[in-house]
């Protein structure tokens, strides 16, 4: 485990020596606090075959705890839906929420081991913001990232990932985004 006191993550470091300046630059901000930064990012992964086996819930547990470097938590049905046979508090999946030093270290391995890994990778869509700066995508298999042993899954699930900036618009996250070397394709 890594001594957080005395340790910076390296995109953190390039966002206070690097990533500021040319924010700075490209939109005139009159004042340092207005230049976006990362709030945090959310992982999330939909069980639904956990309806049947509850123990595929325990099994993404483990693998989206291996990925974020922190315990992810279940999620829990709010209400009972008969048509799917999902009951009130079924467990649904798995959810982990990376700030700080996590989250800095889990966009560095995200853009520059994972998504490459990915097959027939060709970027991601330049267009999937909300509208307030915040930017989601999916993933259709888990195994991209390092931290899983291919060997010894059971099964592959698609995971949401969901980065939250405190950029006001969606063209400033996409800015500050492609400063990170985020894989546009457009």
């Amino acid at each position: 485990m890594l001594d957080q006191a005395n340790y910076t993550p390296r995109l953190k470091t390039v966002y206070a020596d690097q990533i500021r300046a040319a924010m700075k630059e490209e939109f005139a901000y009159k004042n340092d606090m207005m230049i976006p930064k990362l709030d945090k990012i959310v992982l999330n992964m939909g069980i639904g075959e956990a309806v049947k086996d509850t123990k595929k819930i325990k099994s993404a547990q483990a693998d989206l705890t291996a990925i974020a470097g922190q315990k992810a938590v279940i999620t829990k049905a709010r209400t009972s839906i008969a048509g799917f046979r999902v009951r009130e508090e079924m467990p649904l999946g798995v959810k982990v929420t990376l700030r700080g030093a996590r989250m800095y270290e889990f966009l560095d391995r995200l853009i520059n081991i994972a998504l490459p890994r990915v097959r027939d990778f060709r970027g991601v869509k330049g267009t999937s913001f909300d509208g307030n700066g915040n930017y989601a995508m999916g993933i259709k298999e888990h195994i991209v990232f390092p931290e899983i042993n291919f060997d010894q899954i059971d099964e592959m699930w698609g995971m949401d990932i969901i980065i939250c900036t405190t950029a006001k618009t969606d063209a400033e996250a996409k800015a500050l985004l492609k400063l990170f070397n985020m894989p546009f394709n457009s």
